[in-house]
């Protein structure tokens, strides 16, 4: 017996909650160091507050693998934490641009960072059981179109989420003035209308996707076997929640290899996710950087999301043609081309002469992003035995998330004082940054490199 062969739709149903947590996703990365700013953060301070982000993967999605790939009850598997983690999520999208109702008890700008962790953790609980899912029920010359199909849905879901204020303000009228320490109207609306595109696209994949039982997956690894590097049976005992550790220690090789691609990439995403704003509105609209409530840097806030919309829409468009174009080259060798023009694109935010040159540059960033959702996944996922797929999802965040820990704590720092207050400077580093994970590509072994 072996795995059936999904349809394309199949496929697209089993991910399509994805979109949902990549609209709230993108919603937060677009907007987050605004609304932290508007609360009263300085420039200098933001990564501080965004090292929530990381650490809350750091913490939940190790745990959240290990416990997935022992569930198993009428609801399914891995589906069980896409619901919760979409319902809480749900609450801290609400809640975080309006956490000035809370100014009687504490700060709006610390109930913000707050509702920030809870969006985080959530969206952690909710996203590393989607990869294990295409590890469980997808055949191996599958995979990489399943991770393409996901980095697809993350993409048109991170459009409508990055989009979202700019077209409430542009094309409905809804004011994007803040006052105070209260965030503009459109923010607000943007949010509340994520909440519940999150929670409606979870429930498409709840409701129309199937999971084999952990017997049906160790039927399939015991009738084809797992390439030599993959762990084995031995490996593979009833452990305990601190036996992760010990499957850190065991780690495939492919995966070390992979981890160090990782942390160069998600290093530079950090960077561009937390400076963009600050950046651009610095280098691009010529605002001092003390200026956060100015009309001139909110509309340079709403074009950070029309900018951050279009490099997901390229790596959405760019996913599709990831498989094909992954056959002809191989996937490292398409991984690190896509890197390569994701870091030139990052580095050309600095000769732009405007901001509507600024969309060229985001093409390239689109074009790394899609890979950097797809590719690493689609090679790990022949590494790693069914019984460890969720666990080791989880620890295989790790490499993502320690570089945005790393970049959270001295970014700032390097803003304040090696930059002079300069935003765009980390903006090139994260350029740079791109270009030394494409050159660590090539010392990757691609344990089945069947690419459909």
């Amino acid at each position: 017996m072996e795995k059936r062969k999904l349809s394309f739709w199949e496929i697209w149903n089993m991910s399509f909650g994805f979109l949902g947590i990549q609209m709230g996703f993108a919603l937060q990365n677009a907007n987050a160091s605004r609304i932290l700013q508007i609360f009263g953060a300085d420039v200098h301070e933001l990564s501080w507050f965004w090292i929530i982000a990381p650490l809350m993967g750091l913490i939940v999605q190790p745990i959240i693998g290990h416990y997935s790939d022992k569930t198993w009850n009428r609801f399914g598997r891995r589906k069980p934490y896409f619901l919760v983690g979409a319902i809480l999520a749900s609450v801290g999208l609400i809640l975080m641009p309006q956490a000035d109702i809370f100014i009687a008890f504490l700060p709006a700008l610390w109930v913000g960072a707050g509702m920030l962790m809870i969006m985080d953790a959530s969206f952690n609980i909710a996203m590393e059981p989607f990869r294990a899912l295409v590890g469980d029920n997808l055949r191996t010359d599958q995979r990489t179109l399943g991770f393409s199909v996901q980095t697809a849905l993350i993409g048109f879901g991170a459009v409508v989420g990055s989009w979202l204020p700019y077209v409430l303000t542009n094309w409905f009228g809804v004011s994007n003035t803040a006052s105070g320490a209260v965030v503009p109207l459109n923010l607000i609306f943007s949010f509340i209308i994520g909440a519940i595109i999150l929670i409606a696209s979870i429930l498409v994949t709840v409701l129309t996707t199937k999971e084999y039982t952990p017997e049906a997956l160790q039927n399939f690894q015991n009738e084809h076997p797992e390439p030599e590097n993959v762990n084995s049976d031995e490996d593979l005992k009833e452990s305990s929640l601190m036996d992760i550790f010990d499957d850190f220690k065991k780690m495939p090789t492919t995966m070390r290899q992979l981890s160090w691609v990782q942390f160069f990439s998600w290093f530079g995403l950090f960077g561009m996710w937390v400076f963009a704003t600050p950046a651009i509105a610095q280098h691009i609209y010529g605002l001092p950087y003390t200026d956060s409530h100015s009309p001139l840097y909110q509309n340079a806030g709403d074009w950070i999301g029309i900018l951050f919309g279009v490099y997901n829409l390229v790596s959405a468009f760019y996913a599709f043609a990831l498989p094909y174009i992954a056959k002809k080259l191989g996937r490292k060798k398409t991984h690190a081309t896509s890197l390569i023009i994701g870091g030139l694109g990052l580095l050309s935010i600095y000769i732009m002469p405007d901001k509507n040159w600024l969309l060229v540059s985001m093409v390239g960033v689109g074009i790394a992003w899609a890979s950097i959702l797809a590719m690493p996944y689609a090679i790990l996922a022949g590494s790693i035995s069914p019984k460890k797929m969720g666990v080791y999802m989880g620890i295989f965040n790790f490499f993502i998330v320690i570089p945005q820990i790393i970049n959270a704590l001295i970014g700032g720092p390097l803003v304040k004082y090696a930059y002079n207050n300069q935003a765009i400077f980390a903006l090139m580093l994260s350029g740079v940054s791109f270009l030394v994970a494409a050159a660590l590509v090539y010392k990757v072994k691609d344990v089945d490199d069947l690419v459909q």
